[in-house]
């Protein structure tokens, strides 16, 4: 009898960190996404107009609209390697990816990301093959 109490307490004491706290209920996907101000690809004009405040934990929906003057892709391996992404939303289709590199667009579209930053740092979105600054989008997320 004492060696089934041993083992029942120890399982007890092995779940209870499992438990969700209050302050743990309202982080995540347990709460409402925050709507960032969307990045725009467009021929020869800036991405997003400043840096991206994001604080890890948090749930985030960010739009991407291209306009069609051009054929553009936007990647960020590091970003995506950082965030975890809950989906990806293509007209009116949801995308549950494992893993994100780069979105292209063709022609003119949109795309929706809802993630969470997962890792603080500063992380980028850009146009591939591209080095200046309004070419990129930058995300500085806060532990």
């Amino acid at each position: 009898m004492m060696r089934f109490a041993v083992v029942a307490i120890c399982l007890l004491g092995l779940s209870l960190p499992f438990v969700a706290t209050p302050a743990q209920a309202q982080s995540g996907l347990l709460t409402k996404a925050i709507n960032l101000p969307p990045i725009t690809l467009s021929a020869g004009k800036p991405l997003a107009q400043q840096p991206y405040e994001l604080e890890s934990g948090k749930h985030y929906r960010l739009s991407i609209r291209a306009d069609g003057s051009q054929e553009l892709a936007i990647g960020g391996p590091e970003f995506f390697r950082n965030v975890w992404v809950n989906e990806i939303v293509i007209n009116d289709i949801e995308v549950r990816p494992l893993g994100v590199d780069s979105l292209e667009f063709d022609d003119e579209g949109e795309a929706t990301i809802a993630f969470i930053p997962i890792r603080p740092g500063i992380f980028y979105l850009k146009i591939p093959g591209t080095t200046g600054e309004t070419q990129r989008a930058t995300f500085n997320v806060k532990g």
